[in-house]
């Protein structure tokens, strides 16, 4: 068997169809914090609302580190990072009360720290159309099929393979749309626990501006800028037609956000405090 053969059989009880995905559908309700890693995170203040759930995801797990807060689930579905701030991601493992690891992520972290994935039990995150054994349909005919399915909204088109990808995943069970930022994946996973309102904090989508635990020497390289138009605000784009209502909100406590916010609005803390009331 060779090492990648022996990897994805390790990998296979860790999705069991979706099972583990399935079992937690619905199980929360009420507001959600999404805590990215813009530059404006760093002044959230945390502690103030520790009575709120934490989505986190890759190095955002900084702030909670220097704090009591502990987020409910730690997301990271990147093996550059994995690799390169392993540490990182054993802190949001050890922290959160659930981790949820991309299936390249999680084949890294396996091959660093064997023992924190066996310790951790982690939620395997499966992208759509992208099973573990087998091949995937085209990204064409899956956005098709993906009409039927109501738990999945999909773009599609006949003459660009782009808008194919575009989606968003109501049940993690099924995997999720990428939208080529992790925030995205954390909405679709807010969705899936029940939860109606998300309040997204950092997710500033400014490359430049970089992220709030790096110094500028130390940087990982972002794709922000050339995934934006063509993957991040379109999937925004559908998400906003097509799943934001009066039964699920979403609102963007970044002021500075590049997301504009006829698509995701922009709030301040005041307006964040009042929606929060209405629990």
């Amino acid at each position: 068997m060779t090492d990648s053969m022996a990897l994805e059989s390790r990998l296979s009880p860790l999705w069991d169809e979706g099972r583990k995905f399935q079992q937690c559908k619905g199980k929360h309700s009420g507001a959600v914090i999404i805590f990215a890693s813009g530059p404006s995170a760093a002044q959230f203040p945390l502690e103030r609302y520790a009575h709120v759930p934490f989505i986190t995801m890759n190095g955002a797990i900084a702030r909670f580190s220097q704090t009591s807060v502990r987020p409910l689930f730690y997301l990271c579905d990147d093996q550059g990072f994995v690799r390169e701030r392993c540490q990182l991601v054993l802190e949001g493992i050890r922290l959160s009360s659930h981790a949820a690891l991309g299936a390249n992520a999680l084949k890294v972290l396996m091959q660093a720290s064997p023992d924190s994935v066996e310790m951790a039990d982690p939620y395997l995150m499966l992208r759509v159309n992208r099973p573990l054994s087998g091949t995937p349909l085209s990204d064409r005919q899956f956005a098709w099929s993906a009409r039927g399915n109501a738990e999945l909204e999909c773009g599609f088109s006949l003459f660009q393979r782009k808008p194919n990808r575009i989606g968003f995943s109501r049940d993690m069970s099924l995997g999720y749309f990428g939208g080529r930022t992790i925030p995205y994946a954390a909405v679709q996973l807010a969705f899936h626990l029940g939860f109606d309102r998300v309040f997204l904090v950092g997710m500033d989508l400014n490359a430049q501006a970089g992220r709030f635990y790096e110094q500028a020497g130390e940087a990982l390289p972002s794709r922000l800028d050339d995934d934006y138009l063509d993957y991040i605000l379109p999937s925004f784009q559908l998400m906003a037609k097509r799943v934001v209502g009066e039964k699920f909100q979403v609102f963007n406590l970044s002021t500075d956000s590049r997301m504009p916010s006829a698509i995701v609005p922009k709030i301040d803390l005041a307006q964040f405090e009042a929606l929060l009331a209405r629990s």
